[in-house]
């Protein structure tokens, strides 16, 4: 009964010291937490990857000055808006987006005090960086 009581014990220290150790692994994707959208701007961070959703409340005209890049307004869930700057001469032009869809998105974000702007969501043709996307009705634009 002792020899048992004492095997428990020592399990449980074990546990407690390991549980106290910090892990010395590099850390994980997993293991690093993006802010939310509302934490990015209520925080004004810049230059963040971020993932979210949103309805689209407006179409604005293409910028055609540089890279192209399809540009609109997204309503997300803290109730501003990001405008989306979209490199469509690395992604495909998102097809038949209107006012009132839905989208998912991924992308790097950029503080302004109306919202914010979303870039960054296609994939990195260099391969150097991660990439982000758009999905609109599962078809996923990167």
């Amino acid at each position: 009964m002792l020899k048992t009581l004492f095997c428990i014990a020592l399990a449980l220290c074990m546990v407690a010291c390991k549980a106290e150790t910090p892990s010395l692994a590099a850390p994980t994707a997993m293991s690093v937490a993006s802010p939310s959208i509302e934490d990015a701007y209520a925080r004004k961070l810049s230059d963040v990857w971020l993932e979210g959703q949103g309805e689209v409340v407006k179409l604005l005209a293409d910028d055609n000055k540089g890279s192209r890049h399809q540009k609109f307004l997204v309503k997300v869930s803290n109730g501003k808006t990001l405008l989306f700057a979209h490199n469509i001469d690395l992604a495909p032009r998102i097809e038949n987006l209107k006012v009132g869809d839905h989208i998912s998105f991924k992308g790097e974000y950029v503080y302004n005090p109306k919202g914010g702007v979303m870039h960054w969501t296609h994939h990195d043709p260099k391969g150097q960086q991660q990439g982000g996307w758009i999905i609109l009705n599962g078809k996923t634009y990167q």
